[in-house]
């Protein structure tokens, strides 16, 4: 029966050595921890670290992870994974949240913080999305900005200029600064 550990962290900017840290003071060797740097909209299945660990895996073992909300981020995901873990006869145990799936006051645990982690991700999109109204209402703009139709025709003038001097559209839309596509896009469109 080996312990195997599972790190993850949304963002190469974070770092997981917290979550390392203690997998290996709980007894995780660090060659037998599986690390992925990806958001948590990615289902755990589809993470490589993931992918990794359920090849390496094997029944009576342990995965064990710093907090369940490691294993994905909204409930049914991490459910899965659990599921998928225990149907393989692997247990599944989380440090800091003192779970333990295999008994009852653990199952209900893990449902509870999944549903919390779920309830926690709903709200900060709220709060983004009320954030994004009210910069609009406030002439806020966003997406790329809109591009002079003059400067775009002074552009396509030095263009077919270079053009009628033989260089190549690629060369020519290198003059003005963009990509022979956006040359074309510019000149079916003007």
């Amino acid at each position: 029966m080996r312990h195997l550990g599972y790190t993850r962290v949304s963002t190469s900017a974070q770092d997981a050595k917290l979550q390392l840290d203690a997998l290996v003071a709980s007894g995780v060797q660090k060659r037998d921890v599986f690390a992925d740097v990806t958001s948590g909209s990615r289902a755990a299945v589809e993470r490589p670290g993931m992918q990794k660990l359920l090849e390496y895996v094997g029944e009576g073992d342990t995965v064990v992870v710093w907090r369940v909300d490691r294993l994905g981020r909204s409930l049914i995901d991490v459910l899965n994974t659990v599921n998928l873990l225990r149907e393989r006869g692997i247990l599944v145990r989380s440090l800091s949240d003192g779970i333990d799936p295999e008994t009852s006051t653990g199952r209900l645990m893990l449902n509870m913080l999944a549903t919390l982690a779920e309830y926690e991700r709903e709200l900060i999109v709220e709060r983004v999305n009320a954030g994004l109204v009210a910069a609009r209402q406030n002439g806020t703009r966003f997406g790329r900005p809109r591009s002079d139709p003059k400067v775009i025709a002074a552009k396509l003038s030095i263009v077919a200029d270079a053009r009628a001097k033989g260089v190549t559209a690629e060369d020519a839309a290198r003059l003005v600064g963009w990509s022979r596509a956006t040359l074309y896009r510019h000149q079916k469109t003007h």
